[in-house]
């Protein structure tokens, strides 16, 4: 989990600092999709019926979708 502090420091920095490169926008996105997955994965496992009927309405969602 990240810091309470980072971002504060982040936003501080962020005035003065060079643009990101698309490396590093890469690495923070690649972070924040694996912790909405382990996010995901944790909460089926505490509200199995919820996360069930969340599946299914995804599902019916992408059933129901125009190409």
């Amino acid at each position: 989990m990240p810091d309470l502090e980072e971002p504060a420091e982040g936003a501080a920095e962020g005035a003065a600092r060079k643009p990101e490169t698309d490396a590093e926008r890469r690495r923070r996105r690649a972070q924040f999709l694996r912790e909405l997955g382990e996010a995901k994965a944790l909460r089926e496992r505490v509200q199995p019926r919820r996360a069930r009927a969340a599946r299914m309405r995804q599902q019916m969602r992408m059933r129901t979708f125009r190409w």
